[in-house]
């Protein structure tokens, strides 16, 4: 057993003043962010929907969404936020496949993480620029964020991570919205506790730093369905779980209140097609209670420009479609975009 320490990395204050961002890009994101954060704190009515491939894998093809996108935001904003879902770092259960953009910016060349870093900034500041929508990316890794924090308007914390401590503690360090996602288990209290633990304050140590933070309120809950024993899904979208999910909110002393549903992952089986009928039985949910209403506060949906999932390397290659979990195509996402926005 060997650890062999290829290349010593720049800080991200170094590769901040390297990759500089324009002016026009940081105003964005404080407007972006700003509306984003009043959706989460109940000051404003509009719903989030999180959308986009379940990795990005290319620059090309997630730009092309990504402009896809900023045409339908234009048709919906008076009632919807749409955040493009970049994600850039990927979670693997055994620890094999694809683990993003940040290890390999071609998915079929060798790891090069300096490189991936460099992409993933680059790719993030060209869908401000051009687009003028904000993103959201998952933080796998804490001591990465402070490479991507002057970009991001979403963070979500996955399954796997939300029960570890240093995951908890750098998002009460955040000053944008947080979804701390149920843990495989779907243990409901676990989720809360992790919720409570990002909202406070703490000191510990960041990046070789000892470091205070103040929490942050925006931390909240995303249900993304859970795994039984026997590694059958176990769906925590329904009726009866949101409103089981809104009475524990209640018991605690949690600010801002909130949820989003995943409509994909557990929920869904990874059946992607499932993502629609979801959308429209927790629309039904939340129209059907106003305590619901006001706690939902948007979908997380696996889109991209084609239907369905593809092999790394697989021939031929389809241009815009998924090399991890399967999504929905653009036509799909287009038209449930247009549901949520009747419906909301």
């Amino acid at each position: 057993m060997s650890m062999n320490f290829v290349k010593k990395l720049l800080i991200p204050a170094e590769v901040k003043k390297e990759y500089p961002l324009p002016e026009k890009v940081v105003e964005v994101k404080k407007q972006r962010d700003a509306e984003i954060r009043d959706v989460i704190m109940g000051k404003s009515d509009k719903f989030l929907v999180i959308i986009g491939p379940c990795s990005a894998d290319a620059p090309e093809p997630v730009l092309e969404y990504v402009h896809r996108l900023a045409e339908v935001q234009d048709k919906v904003g008076d009632r919807l936020i749409l955040i493009p879902r970049i994600y850039t770092n990927k979670p693997r259960t055994t620890g094999e496949g694809y683990k993003g953009m940040i290890h390999q910016p071609d998915p079929e060349k060798q790891p090069d993480v300096f490189a991936g870093l460099v992409a993933v900034r680059s790719l993030h500041t060209r869908v401000i620029e051009e687009t003028g929508l904000t993103s959201a990316d998952e933080m796998l890794y804490p001591e990465n964020y402070r490479y991507l924090d002057d970009l991001l308007s979403y963070v979500a914390i996955g399954a796997r991570s939300v029960e570890d401590q240093h995951h908890r503690m750098t998002v009460s360090g955040m000053d944008v919205p947080a979804g701390m996602k149920n843990p495989t288990s779907g243990d409901l209290s676990v989720l809360l506790n992790s919720v409570v633990a990002a909202q406070a304050k703490h000191t510990f140590i960041y990046r070789g730093w000892e470091v205070n933070t103040t929490g942050n309120p925006l931390a909240h809950v995303v249900l993304r369905g859970a795994t039984n024993k026997h590694g059958g899904t176990i769906p925590n979208y329904h009726y009866e779980d949101l409103k089981l999910l809104h009475e524990m909110y209640e018991e605690r002393d949690l600010e801002n209140p909130a949820v989003v549903v995943d409509t994909n992952h557990s929920n869904s089986g990874k059946k992607y097609l499932e993502q629609i009928r979801i959308v429209e039985e927790v629309l039904h949910s939340r129209s059907y209670s106003p305590e619901l209403r006001k706690m939902i506060k948007g979908f997380m949906i696996e889109s991209y420009l084609e239907d369905g999932a593809q092999k790394i390397g697989s021939e031929p290659h389809i241009y815009g479609k998924s090399i991890t979990d399967p999504c929905l195509g653009w036509e799909k996402s287009e038209k449930l975009i247009y549901e949520i926005y009747k419906k909301c």
